[in-house]
């Protein structure tokens, strides 16, 4: 699928750029895989993938226990989308393949 592989991610926060490595798979509309930031990994949940459109959710704690929703499409070698990070709204990331 379009989405498989790795990407790395800029996400713009309320705390400046972050960056983040995100590594995926997705088979039968289901997204799975791992998100590295500042050396901590996590299992991406409930993900979606459909055709170019993406979605998914981690679990963080630093600098603050948050879940962040990502949406986002990915085109050719580029992605980008929406963060959601609950009651902070919502932020762009743009990435590109690893």
């Amino acid at each position: 699928m379009a989405v498989d592989g790795n990407w790395n991610i800029t996400m713009t926060t309320p705390m400046g750029d972050r960056e983040t490595t995100l590594s995926v798979k997705s088979a039968g509309g289901t997204l799975t895989g791992t998100q590295v930031a500042e050396g901590n990994s996590a299992e991406i949940f409930d993900g979606t993938a459909n055709g170019d459109d993406l979605s998914w959710k981690v679990s963080i704690t630093n600098p603050m226990p948050l879940t962040l929703e990502f949406t986002g499409k990915v085109s050719g070698d580029s992605i980008s989308g929406e963060m959601g990070i609950g009651p902070m709204g919502s932020f762009p990331f743009t990435g590109t393949r690893a």
